[in-house]
């Protein structure tokens, strides 16, 4: 996304204080070694249907120099084992390298067992990941 990065370090554009004070809403910061290597933002609601009780990857990001080395998918699949139950991963169409990503931790994750859509609606296109998690 094209968004202008602060000098504080924050996108412009995007608040962010809702994730402190909505319970349905959980913000996450991944750490190595106690330094920042990125975060993620959990909804518990699908961003497609509406309907509640659906786990919803709103952001998932990890830095650069923490890529390949299994940060993503050591936080994805600890996302995936605390909150239990439906789940649906987006991505943009031009992301093609966090399709990838997603498809491969979750495939294996769910030991296949996922379904992978083009979704468009008028308000959301790109693709979908839907899946179950029961935990491991």
């Amino acid at each position: 996304m094209d968004l202008p990065l602060r000098d504080d370090g924050r996108f412009e554009g995007r608040a962010f204080d809702a994730w402190w004070v909505d319970p349905w809403r959980h913000a996450f910061l991944l750490r190595v070694d106690g330094g920042l290597a990125g975060f993620a933002l959990i909804q518990e609601r699908s961003r497609l249907t509406g309907a509640s009780g659906v786990h919803d990857m709103v952001e998932f990001f990890v830095a650069r120099g923490h890529r390949r080395r299994g940060v993503g998918r050591h936080a994805a699949i600890a996302a995936f084992e605390r909150f239990r139950g439906p789940w649906e991963v987006r991505q943009q169409p031009t992301s093609v390298a966090a399709t990838a990503f997603w498809r491969r931790v979750i495939g294996e994750y769910t030991r296949g067992d996922f379904e992978d859509i083009a979704w468009s609606d008028g308000a959301w296109t790109g693709t979908v990941q839907r899946f179950t998690s029961a935990g491991r």
